[in-house]
């Protein structure tokens, strides 16, 4: 018996394009084998009406934030407006009040979401790791290891990007509602991802980086010892908040990018999380190292972050790509979408992202570029293509959906890019396995189910 599984959707995007007539051949291994005759002997699933792409990367998660959603969106009594510091301390009531099984729950919600909506990988920003008076659990990755197991259980791909966070700021009385989050020494936090990265390693799905929280929350100290750090990916929240910005100048003479530079921590390896307050300077060092930069519009614009300066990044050489960040939504393409829309009004023009090429479908072709080859470079994946050898992650759209219809193969790409819903998402593989069928995952009752008592039980409402 062969044990190929030949995918044949109506149109397949590989090496920049829509193919018709074309399919996808996936080995037992689950990757991608270079196309040839259909073997007799092959399983053959044919998706008539689909159009099959690379699955998207999804850079930078707090999933456990997903309980928030809906929960922010006010002006608490007593205060005259709201911003990202005000909706810190409502993140913080979750973030103090959840058990490991919690954990779990939560994330589990998020992650199916995220197959839902096409993505097949996603980096998961994790800081929660203590009991909640700030006690290690008897494993100190208790925490990373239920996020990591939400993931398995509904059939996503990880890079869990343990966080290291030491204080609460420069010159900053200690908060005690940081207390889960906060390892005492560098080698605390680096000894407990090496153990992650051991406890994992047998699980083909799952990757393991590090990531220290911010220039706010740890010392030069803690980033001069990552600075040798090669071995994994290296994410990093970078110039988010403008008070960011003033405390690193009060601490260390210098705006955050060029601490990094500074002390040698910035490269291909180097992922820069929102990176939105840079000076041109700042932009130039990132650019000249060729640092990934994690754009997360849609909680960009929900907490009054900014507009990330992606047209200048990318100019300088820099690689861009997505994360849906605080889960406010969970749609990688309107990500996209969003990122280019900001950019206009800032900009006062159209398609600022546009290569310049003078291609019909070249701006869409870059955007998603940044949600799947990008992506998947920050978070040190194999993902993102449909090349001979990569994983077989993909999603497939209904081109026949109502957001999808009329679109011609020259168009589809950019129809997919700027128009798709996500109910136009039908089929998703990870790994050449079918998560999601017909829109539908088989987990999602039983998720939702779980994770709307556990929301209940917080917040009463």
């Amino acid at each position: 018996m062969n044990d190929t599984t030949v995918y044949q959707p109506d149109f397949l995007y590989t090496g920049g394009r829509f193919h018709e007539g074309r399919a996808l051949h996936v080995g037992a291994d689950g990757r991608v084998l270079a196309e040839g005759p259909v073997p007799s002997d092959a399983r053959v699933v044919r998706l008539p009406g689909r159009a099959l792409l690379p699955g998207l990367v999804n850079g930078h998660s707090h999933a456990f934030q997903r309980l928030i959603r809906g929960r922010t969106e006010y002006v608490a009594s007593g205060h005259t407006a709201d911003d990202f510091w005000s909706w810190r301390e409502a993140m913080y009531r979750a973030a103090e009040s959840l058990s490991p099984e919690d954990v779990y729950t939560a994330s589990r919600q998020a992650f199916l979401e995220m197959l839902l909506a096409g993505i097949t990988s996603v980096g998961e920003f994790h800081y929660l790791h203590h009991q909640t008076d700030g006690t290690p659990y008897a494993d100190r990755n208790e925490l990373a290891l239920q996020v990591i197991r939400a993931a398995r259980d509904v059939g996503l791909r990880m890079t869990l990007l343990r966080v290291g966070y030491a204080r609460a700021g420069f010159r900053a009385p200690e908060n005690p509602r940081q207390r889960r989050f906060i390892d005492g020494r560098v080698e605390d936090f680096l000894s407990a991802t090496e153990a992650l990265a051991q406890a994992t390693r047998a699980d083909a799905l799952v990757n393991v980086g590090l990531a220290p929280h911010s220039v706010r929350a740890v010392t030069r100290e803690w980033l001069a010892a990552l600075a040798s750090r090669r071995d994994m990916p290296v994410h990093m929240h970078v110039a988010e908040q403008p008070k960011e910005i003033e405390a690193c100048l009060a601490e260390h003479g210098r705006r955050p990018v060029e601490l990094l530079a500074e002390l040698g921590l910035l490269g291909p390896h180097f992922t820069a999380v929102h990176a939105v307050h840079l000076s041109e300077a700042e932009v130039k060092l990132l650019g000249g190292a060729a640092v990934n930069v994690c754009a997360c519009p849609s909680t960009e614009r929900n907490l009054g972050d900014g507009v990330v300066p992606a047209d200048a990044l990318v100019g300088a050489g820099a690689r861009v790509c997505f994360g849906s960040d605080s889960q406010a939504t969970v749609d990688l393409l309107d990500e996209a979408r969003q990122l280019e829309g900001h950019l206009r009004l800032w900009r006062l023009r159209r398609a600022v992202l546009d290569p310049g090429t003078g291609a019909v479908d070249g701006l869409a072709a870059r955007l998603f570029d940044m949600a799947t080859v990008q992506g998947a470079r920050s978070l040190g994946l194999p993902t993102g293509t449909l090349a001979p050898r990569a994983p077989a992650d993909f999603f497939t759209v209904d081109v026949n959906h109502p957001s999808l219809v009329g679109a011609s193969p020259a168009s589809l790409l950019s129809a997919v890019v700027f128009g798709a819903e996500k109910g136009a998402v039908r089929e998703v593989a990870v790994a050449g396995r079918l998560v999601v069928r017909e829109g539908q995952h088989p987990r999602a009752e039983e998720t939702g189910r779980a994770f709307h008592a556990l929301a209940r039980r917080l917040y009463h409402d």
